[in-house]
């Protein structure tokens, strides 16, 4: 019996909507991340993009535990001197909760090309409604 390895060229892509309300930050981001990835493919090879797309709804209902609520910052550099920019994790939630979500998400995938590969089949909307219904995504849990 011969070893079949995948070309990366016919690879079958499914899509999944998860809702993010009431899920926990990090369980979300961590389930969302293997499945991009493609690692709950029986196919998986590590050097190929073999990840589906994630479709997250409702990232305005997402929780943190802890204290993490009132103390977790987000911070990015602009590229000039003083130029690092601070926002609590408060503010941005009722500012862009989509964001605190995709970047969870994302830190948890390769930092490369194929991470960043990974990371572009990722869509997070703060309601309800998404545009990917002709996709007939198939709801993911995260239990």
């Amino acid at each position: 019996m011969s070893t079949v390895i995948p070309s990366g060229k016919n690879i079958e892509r499914k899509w999944f909507v998860v809702d993010a309300s009431g899920q926990t930050l990090g369980r979300l981001a961590t389930k969302a991340a293997s499945v991009l990835s493609g690692k709950l493919n029986p196919k998986y090879v590590p050097y190929i993009d073999m990840g589906d797309h994630v479709v997250v709804i409702n990232a305005e209902k997402i929780r943190v535990t802890g204290l993490k609520a009132e103390t977790k910052v987000y911070r990015r550099y602009t590229g000039f001197p003083g130029g690092l920019r601070e926002e609590s994790f408060a503010r941005l939630m009722e500012r862009k909760p989509e964001k605190i979500v995709e970047e969870a998400i994302k830190g948890m995938l390769p930092k490369t090309k194929l991470g960043r590969a990974m990371g572009s089949k990722l869509k997070v909307y703060r309601g309800e409604q998404h545009p990917h219904g002709a996709q007939a995504p198939q709801p993911l849990s995260v239990a």
